[in-house]
């Protein structure tokens, strides 16, 4: 502005800028809108941006994460007719409320990455049930008998790892080469070599965030008969519990579910705790590695993927009946056809797998989005590109913008005649 003799502060422009972001903010219609979250602060605070999905340009950029700020901004434009959104309730509330006449239309992205999940939690060894029965001293001893069991066998299987590595090593080939035959990193080839032991994993010592600190208090007041959460929580956290009462509430429900199962006369089901191996390295298919696999169509699996997807397959039932209604679900996102999804989630639900089962039910309460998701184009793919251009110039002032810096700095130029 020195420049073209029109000296101003920087204050001044800094005002001119949030002045044309609002003119141009009310100015904006909007048919077709992609929201989402941001983080102010993770994990911490966050913040909404709305996404012009036929203009590919941000709209606005509200202050909160709220059903009441968002549903007041959607009353505010009636123009409205489609909303984006990803599997949050809060959204699905607040265009419920404040556009009601909008279709609104389930992201694609994250309806694959919640089936993901589900398998992940299905093919996960402990699952969500990793607690310990403390209903009697029998349960006890056998709890404990199994986890030696299960250490033995790790380390049994890490010893197997060394005593291959030792082998090729004997044979005479290099650190490159052991690594190229085992699929391994050199750097952990190399560390391996140089003992003469495999070595043990190191778990790390537990804390006042975790609940098991507190596990012979906790294991004193379910056997007294306390067995309210919020109580516990409150007794817990006077002793100086500092995690979440999320977290409590898996270990109470893992007891809530190992009493219900002894409680039962059924017999037992017999579970197969040997974790599928890799038919090249011998290495353990996490579960991780297993989601991703499972979710992947055979044609864009390389042959080392396709060989582990055939090995989970022989080895897990459950993996081989996930991976056929994955490979269905995919079809019917890219069909452009929501006709068939009524019978997958009834054929999801017979599975009797608990994590798809409940995926299932939920697809179904949110059954109009997710139709809408397979017939219509839009998805947000935009919100989440603009929250990536947010995060670089929130970041490019150091995180001290505000909500009207930031807005004006993401909206478009209002260009003058």
């Amino acid at each position: 502005m020195e420049r073209l003799g029109m000296p101003v502060s920087d204050d001044t422009i800094l005002r001119q800028l949030k002045r044309d972001a609002a003119v141009s903010h009310r100015s904006s219609e909007v048919r077709v809108v992609g929201i989402d979250d941001w983080s102010w602060r993770r994990a911490t605070s966050y913040g909404t941006i709305m996404v012009d999905l036929e203009r590919r340009s941000v709209v606005d950029i509200l202050d909160d994460r709220s059903v009441e700020s968002a549903a007041k901004w959607l009353r505010n434009h009636p123009s409205i007719e489609v909303v984006s959104r990803d599997r949050c309730g809060l959204y699905a509330q607040a265009v419920r409320e404040g556009a009601p006449q909008a279709r609104q239309v389930a992201d694609r992205f994250h309806l694959i990455q919640n089936l993901r999940s589900a398998i992940e939690e299905q093919m996960s060894l402990s699952g969500r049930a990793t607690g310990r029965a403390i209903l009697s001293e029998d349960a006890i001893v056998d709890a404990a008998t199994h986890r030696r069991r299960a250490r033995l066998a790790h380390r049994q299987s890490r010893q197997e790892i060394f005593d291959m590595l030792n082998a090729l090593r004997q044979e005479g080939l290099s650190y490159s080469e052991i690594a190229r035959r085992t699929g391994y990193e050199r750097r952990s080839v190399t560390k391996w070599l140089k003992f003469e032991a495999p070595p043990d994993r190191r778990r790390a010592a537990l804390n006042r965030t975790s609940p098991w600190y507190f596990e012979a208090f906790l294991a004193q007041c379910w056997k007294d008969g306390n067995r309210c959460g919020r109580h516990l929580f409150h007794d817990v956290k006077q002793r100086g519990y500092t995690g979440s009462f999320a977290n409590l509430e898996r270990l109470l429900g893992a007891w809530r579910r190992a009493e219900k199962e002894q409680a039962s006369d059924l017999p037992p089901v017999a579970s197969k705790l040997e974790p599928v191996r890799d038919p090249e390295t011998g290495h353990a298919i996490s579960p991780v590695i297993a989601a991703a696999l499972c979710i992947k169509p055979r044609g864009l699996l390389t042959g080392r993927q396709a060989r582990k997807v055939d090995s989970l397959k022989r080895g897990s039932d459950a993996f081989a009946e996930m991976r056929r209604l994955a490979m269905r679900f995919n079809g019917i996102l890219r069909g452009k056809n929501s006709a068939p999804l009524d019978a997958w989630i009834d054929d999801a639900i017979d599975s009797e797998l608990i994590p798809i089962m409940r995926f299932a039910r939920v697809l179904r309460r949110d059954t109009d989005a997710v139709n809408n998701a397979i017939e219509l184009p839009w998805s947000n793919g935009q919100a989440e590109g603009q929250i990536n251009r947010l995060k670089t110039l929130k970041r490019a002032m150091y995180g001290r913008a505000g909500s009207e810096l930031l807005r004006a700095r993401m909206l478009p130029p209002l260009h003058t005649k």
